[in-house]
């Protein structure tokens, strides 16, 4: 279909698409990407309408078209759903989309060298890990060649292949010539390849482990909801260790088998395309060697730690329907995927799901909004489900399957509490007589042990002890924490970093400034004098390093060659330790301050996933969890070992208050540099709300965080019952109100933090 004049969306901060005139010459389809005149500038945006042409009107016309493949009708239609719902601009929601635009062009050709087929064949044929086995049985082979100690450099190391000659002299620890010479002569073959090459295609004809019959049954389960090629959304409710990934392996499998593109075409596109979202895309690189195991190839990643080249390669293959299997972040929901049959949410009830900053939104939401739309499976795996995701599974809108029980004869861990009313650790420390004791006797045995406190750097919290002056991030009401492993004073708000000062910055007292509350850093020096022959090493963001660090850090805790690790919220995720037989929680209140009307929930969800940690080999595995507040509903549960029991009484809290499952949030955050004029701004914006019924609002009022980068701040929290389409009345509510420059008004539908 084509038409006179389209409709054009930009990936700038605009409501709705432009309208322009088709020049006669030029016929334009729906998703295309096109170049378009836009103010002074001519900007690349996409296809989103049609309009007729009245004549009415004059019009800029399009300039060209880019030769690039175009975003689906799913996608465009996803596109506006997540802008309207979420309350923000359809130009932000496609310049998330519009990621990499380097991606839109053919990948670059390069001249790229192979071995010759009887050095390849040969060094696949050798069984021996010893290269140097492998390269003198080329050497006897080919004795006739007289290769050089360089060119068996070559052969040793110089690879993977193909690839550049500068890249495999870099390698072999020689110079470029020698590799065009080692061509000469035959040894290597030079071809013209795209810098960015494909991804390998998964080998669909392996099988995974053994499964259980549990694990067998849940695994038919979720396939045939894939084979349906119809929008379905299931919930795989296991236990810590009960092998959910293995079970979604195989719907995975299924989804990538041959299916019809969208618009009915079988080739080269017609594999189906999974995406499997990970909550911490920095914590799988052991997952990802288990993708491979599986699949025989590891899955394209996408994160935002990826650098240009592998962002427009990924791109470029998901855009092409090459890459097959993704596993990334949230972002990678919004990659541009041909045809999409499955996505996976793994720890679907993770809050690094949420994005709080640019495009609010929550990526485990729209995830089954983009299955909806395109009409495929979602799988939502957890075993601490979100209770807005449990609530639907009981009512039948999802599918709830369920895996109560590790394989085998693994059995959960015997969880306990510490009552620090009655076991108060010695002046100074935070560990309790009890945790210590259990670790001791782990250690004992040669097993590990793990410690757990979601705060990192050494202290909480840095205070004159002389004026009482609290250290805070300059222009934000956030404390530094003190970070002594690095001498700096850090924000965990804003990034802000400072050397540890030796004076107090307001009454100048030499030496008064000390450190309150314990940090990951500050437990581990507490670990060290009761454990001083014990391997201790901290995982935390900061200390994690680079993908190839933490890889390794991963690997010994494997290996047994740590015998204490104490971490943060990073050690929660997804982990399989098999030496690892006890965890110590340091503090298992912290979660439970502040209103967030989610604690409850999010302290049972990581205190479950911190102690299934341990005894997930065929040793039994034991937590202790240091409280104040043993008789908090969380708490107690994970005590007693009954899920329903917390489960029943956070829902009857949250009917009973309205609160989501039972009724629906939205936050609405304003922000200026002046704080009489920001908290007029709010109280003004209130006064403009729509009357409604089954609306309640309440604020505007000081968050945690009252000032956040030189920016005062004010929240409004908008109640609404479960009828009400609450993001069509926050989108009527802000377009009655005119926010002056300099100042910034935010909508959060379904808010996650309150800070």
């Amino acid at each position: 279909m084509a038409s006179e004049n389209v409709q054009v969306l930009f990936p700038v901060n605009v409501p709705v698409a432009f309208d322009y005139a088709c020049p006669p010459q030029m016929r334009v389809q729906l998703g295309e990407f096109v170049f378009a005149p836009i103010g002074k500038q001519v900007k690349l945006g996409v296809v989103t309408g049609f309009v007729e042409n009245d004549n009415t009107r004059s019009l800029k016309e399009i300039i060209s078209v880019k030769a690039t493949r175009a975003l689906s009708l799913d996608m465009l239609q996803f596109i506006d759903w997540t802008a309207r719902y979420n309350c923000v601009s359809a130009g932000l929601v496609l310049r998330m989309v519009m990621s990499s635009y380097k991606a839109l062009d053919p990948s670059p050709m390069v001249t790229q060298f192979r071995l010759a087929d009887i050095f390849r064949e040969n060094l696949q044929d050798q069984s021996s890990k010893d290269k140097s086995v492998q390269v003198q049985a080329i050497e006897g082979l080919i004795k006739a060649q007289k290769l050089t100690p360089s060119r068996l450099l070559i052969l040793d190391k110089g690879g993977p292949f193909p690839a550049r000659a500068s890249e495999i002299a870099q390698r072999a620890g020689v110079s470029a010539g020698v590799v065009r010479g080692f061509e000469k002569i035959g040894g290597l073959i030079a071809e013209t390849l795209p810098v960015d090459a494909p991804f390998d295609v998964p080998n669909l004809n392996l099988t995974g482990l053994n499964l259980s019959d549990s694990q067998r049954r849940a695994a038919e389960n979720l396939r045939l909801q894939v084979a349906k090629h119809d929008f379905n959304v299931s919930l795989l409710d296991g236990v810590t260790g009960s092998g959910k990934t293995e079970v979604y392996f195989e719907a995975v499998a299924e989804a990538l088998k041959l299916s019809e593109n969208p618009d009915g075409k079988l080739g080269e596109m017609s594999g189906g395309q999974a995406l499997v979202l990970v909550p911490e895309i920095a914590l799988t690189q052991a997952g990802m060697a288990r993708f491979a195991k599986r699949f025989g190839v590891e899955p394209a990643p996408w994160h935002s730690g990826l650098g240009e080249a592998a962002r427009r390669r990924v791109w470029r293959e998901v855009q092409n329907g090459r890459a097959r299997l993704v596993v990334g972040a949230r972002s990678a929901l919004y990659l541009p995927f041909p045809n999409l049959r499955l996505i996976v949410v793994d720890e679907e009830h993770d809050t690094s799901y949420k994005q709080e900053e640019g495009v609010i939104y929550n990526a485990r939401d729209m995830a089954v909004v983009r299955a909806m739309i395109a009409k495929h499976s979602v799988i939502l795996a957890s075993a601490t489900p979100s209770l807005e995701s449990l609530v639907n599974a009981r009512n039948g809108r999802y599918a709830h399957i369920i895996l109560p029980e590790r394989p085998g004869a693994i059995t959960l861990p015997e969880i306990d509490l510490v009552d620090l009313k009655d076991h108060k650790p010695a002046k100074g420390d935070f560990l309790s007589d009890p945790l210590i004791k259990a670790t001791q006797a782990v250690l004992a045995k040669g097993e590990q042990a793990m410690l757990y406190l979601n705060r990192r750097g050494y202290a909480p919290l840095i205070i004159c002890q002389n004026c009482g002056e609290k250290l805070k991030s300059p222009d934000t009401d956030s404390w530094l924490v003190e970070h002594r492993a690095t001498g700096r004073a850090v924000c965990h708000m804003t990034g802000f970093s400072m050397r540890m000062p030796t004076m107090c910055p307001n009454c100048k007292t030499e030496d008064s400034l000390t450190a309150i509350g314990p940090g990951v850093e500050r437990v581990a020096e507490e670990a060290a004098r009761h454990f001083p022959n014990a391997r201790i090493e901290i995982l935390s963001s900061d200390t994690a390093g680079g993908a190839e660090a933490l890889r390794a850090r991963m690997s010994r805790m494997e290996r047994g060659e740590i015998d204490i690790l104490i971490g943060t919220q990073m050690v929660v995720k997804g982990h399989n330790f098999p030496h690892l037989t006890f965890v110590g929680v340091v503090d298992g209140d912290l979660s439970l301050v502040g209103g967030d009307p989610r604690a409850g929930e999010r302290t049972y969800q990581t205190l479950v996933q911190v102690a299934g940690r341990a005894g997930r080999a065929d040793k039994p595995g034991r937590a202790l969890i240091q409280t104040h507040q043993p008789e908090h509903e969380a708490l107690a549960a994970l005590a007693a070992g009954d899920r329903e029991m917390f489960i029943s009484a956070e829902l009857a809290i949250r009917e009973m208050l309205g609160l989501p499952p039972f009724g629906k949030l939205a936050a609405v955050i304003l922000s200026g540099p002046d704080y009489k004029k920001t908290e007029n701004l709010a109280k003004k914006f209130v006064s403009l709300a729509p009357r409604a019924d089954g609306i309640e609002i309440h604020g505007p009022s000081e968050p945690p965080i009252g000032r956040l980068r030189g920016l005062f701040r004010r929240r409004i929290l908008v109640q609404a019952e479960t009828g009400v389409n609450l993001s069509q009345y926050m989108k009527n509510w802000r377009s009655r109100a005119k926010v002056p420059a300099k100042y910034k008004l935010h909508i959060d539908i379904d808010p996650q933090s309150f800070l």
